[in-house]
């Protein structure tokens, strides 16, 4: 508790504990900010939002609308799409159900599972392409199989594309709903199994219901990374016009030819991320 001669300035009310004041754990203080720490704050931040301005300075609004419309950025644009939402389906087939193992069970090796999880999150996407190819690939540890067997080849391919970005974007879904799953209220789900409901029908009528808002967060933003990844997807499906080459693909070869159309294309991504943040504020941006 602050004493009356205390500023009133001085705590400003935690907003995300209501009813507690005073210099504790989310508490901001208000007073003069010292420069050692002010001036670099304002440094990292324009490094981080001048890029963002360049490209809205530099795009050739003019002719947007014209380059938008153009067959080869429509069918990038279309793959893109259609790629990172195949992508995030086969993650929420996988993922959710290795998020409430992790979060759940506990089991020799749990610690390890963890980390292979998240290794994606690290991994230089360059590899996570080599490594697919060194199993997916038509001399890969499964790829020679496949395609002996059921006769399906997985590289530069638009099946290629979407497993490259379930790979990257899958520990985004899992990392989420494990969040979810760990903070949710177990009672009812203990409740509904005193009166004899199977795990099977409490995952499905009790569990899934309460960390809905967890796994549709985990979703969008599983698809997001799925629509911007580049370097798995390049090594691993190539970069085939109408086939394997998505937006970041396109960026990347405009840059060549054409440097405002990979502006334009990057401008679109650019809009995707934030209709994204813009939707994901209230659990993943901070607001005052």
């Amino acid at each position: 508790m602050t004493s009356p001669s205390a500023p009133r300035d001085a705590v400003r009310r935690d907003p995300g504990r209501p009813g507690r004041t005073g210099p504790g754990r989310g508490a901001v203080v208000r007073g003069r900010v010292p420069w050692a720490l002010a001036v670099p704050a304002v440094i990292g931040l324009a490094f981080l939002v001048l890029p963002l301005a360049g490209l809205l300075v530099r795009a050739p609004w003019a002719t947007l609308g014209e380059r938008l419309a153009r067959p080869a950025v429509l069918e990038a644009l279309r793959l893109s799409l259609v790629s990172a939402t195949a992508a995030t389906v086969i993650c929420l087939v996988f993922g959710v159900p290795l998020a409430w193992l992790l979060a759940r069970v506990d089991f020799r090796g749990k610690r390890v599972a963890r980390a292979l999880v998240t290794v994606p999150l690290v991994l230089p996407p360059v590899v996570g392409g080599v490594a697919l190819l060194l199993v997916f690939g038509r001399r890969g540890l499964l790829g020679q199989w496949l395609e002996s067997g059921p006769g399906v080849t997985l590289p530069f391919t638009t099946a290629g594309v979407v497993l490259a970005e379930a790979f990257v974007a899958m520990p985004f879904l899992v990392i989420s709903v494990e969040g979810a799953l760990r903070g949710a209220d177990t009672r009812f789900e203990d409740a509904a199994a005193t009166l004899g409901a199977s795990r099977w029908t409490v995952f499905r009528r009790i569990t899934l219901p309460l960390v809905a808002p967890g796994i549709a967060a985990g979703a969008v933003l599983c698809w997001a990374r799925a629509l911007g990844e580049f370097g798995a997807t390049i090594t691993f499906a190539g970069n085939f016009p109408g086939t394997t080459q998505t937006m970041p693909l396109a960026v990347y070869e405009a840059l060549e030819t054409d440097p405002e159309a990979a502006i334009v294309l990057s401008l679109v991504l650019l809009a995707v991320s934030v209709v994204v943040l813009a939707g994901l504020r209230d659990r993943w941006v901070g607001t005052s």
